[in-house]
């Protein structure tokens, strides 16, 4: 997608503080903190939300959920507890229509969200 903000993270037209990268996925701390941690997982694959994802894509959203577990590690989050949210459509918040996930952590978050 030629006007995805996280495409062009991806392809490193845009900067970002980038946390973890392989093949298929990019992590990157967000620009507007909701928590002291506030990461942003995508995959490389432009998917605009969870509806827009097939059977095909399982394995790639399984691995973004397992890398959230890694970086929380690696933020130092992991004991504490973290928060992994997904939002699909306009409602929900979501703001840049590329399927990614936030990882919140590094104080007590509060329920219920929004």
């Amino acid at each position: 997608m030629s006007n995805c903000l996280f495409c062009k993270i991806i392809k490193k037209e845009i900067p970002a503080k980038i946390v973890y990268e392989d093949d298929e996925v990019i992590a990157f701390d967000d620009i507007r903190p909701q928590a002291p941690v506030h990461t942003l997982i995508i995959p490389k694959e432009h998917i605009s939300t969870l509806k827009e994802a097939t059977e095909d894509q399982v394995a790639l959203l399984g691995r973004i959920l397992l890398k959230a577990k890694t970086i929380a590690a690696q933020k130092g989050i992991d004991q504490s507890g973290f928060r992994i949210v997904l939002n699909t459509g306009p409602d929900s918040g979501q703001e840049v229509f590329h399927l990614h996930l936030h990882l919140l952590g590094g104080r007590r978050l509060g329920w219920p969200p929004g």
